[in-house]
């Protein structure tokens, strides 16, 4: 683990980067981006012309460690170059900011109101090249859809179990069990899964270092006591849907809680700006996803 890596996303101030689209995701992404289906012909045109994006946000001079800490790599992003450098390499030596990656492969199918993650077959090859690409952490998600407390437990437990395979390769795992913001039962669910991840970090070591990527909650600091818990780097919240301002504005009441925006953080970019256009609108959203993170 790279100590001063850690010292950044622990007492940092700014958020965190969601550049993760995965295959389900990055057709809709470069569509909001400006560029259609009928523009590239294959899955490899696809993921690099996403690519070309991800690189366009990175070098962007207003994409700087002065209001972002870390940025969520897809396994291709990880070992793509940008500038004749790996992504993990540029981000860290030239712009001082933290990379994660993305590992999950998606999600299983709903049961019990919950959607687990599907199996990770290769991830113990997924880890290993992580680590000689200088990833500090990783990110996998999963979904609750409803207050149940059978599909919770699942979720919260199966989190947990691949986390600490992944601690054990000496990266942060990022833990995300996003609630549904369309949920009609959401705060329940909140509660829920509060009470099943307070259960599960009183049973792993102290030394133990995660993070959590959260829903933001429907009451106002309500994921304080897990801040305050010495194995939890941070917490971080995912737009989730929201627009980026009804995002900022929930994310400014709850203290401490930080972005890790994705799609909230692109909203407005296209393909068809010129770089100024582009770096005009990237500085802007960043500014004010910034403000909103250090309310």
């Amino acid at each position: 683990m790279n100590k001063k890596q850690l010292e950044v996303m622990k007492n940092g101030k700014g958020f965190i980067a969601a550049l993760d689209q995965s295959g389900g995701s990055t057709p809709k992404a470069l569509a909001a981006y400006g560029i259609e289906s009928n523009e590239y012909s294959s899955e490899a045109q696809m993921f690099d012309l996403v690519h070309q994006m991800r690189t366009r946000i990175i070098k962007s001079p207003a994409f700087t460690k002065d209001h972002i800490l870390g940025a969520i790599l897809f396994e291709r992003t990880m070992d793509s170059l940008v500038d004749d450098m790996y992504t993990a390499d540029f981000l860290w030596d030239r712009k001082g900011i933290v990379p994660f990656l993305k590992v999950d492969k998606g999600l299983a199918e709903l049961q019990d109101g919950v959607q687990v993650m599907k199996p990770i077959p290769n991830l113990d090859d997924v880890l290993s090249r992580a680590v000689k690409r200088n990833i500090f952490g990783t990110k996998m998600r999963s979904v609750i859809k409803e207050a149940n407390e059978t599909g919770i437990k699942r979720i919260v437990d199966q989190q947990f179990e691949i986390g600490m395979k992944i601690v054990g390769y000496g990266l942060v795992p990022i833990l995300e069990p996003e609630v549904d913001i369309h949920c009609p039962e959401k705060k329940r669910c909140e509660q829920i899964m509060r009470e099943e991840i307070i259960s599960r970090l009183r049973q792993i070591d102290e030394t133990v270092r995660l993070m959590f990527k959260l829903t933001i909650p429907d009451e106002n600091n309500f994921y304080a006591p897990l801040m305050h818990d010495p194995r939890v780097v941070r917490v971080v919240a995912l737009s989730g849907g929201y627009t980026r301002n009804e995002a900022n504005n929930k994310l400014a009441q709850n203290s401490g809680l930080i972005a890790s925006f994705s799609r909230a953080l692109a909203e407005g970019l296209s393909a068809r700006q010129s770089d100024q256009e582009f770096d005009t609108v990237l500085g802007s959203s960043i500014a004010s996803i910034y403000e909103a993170s250090i309310a």
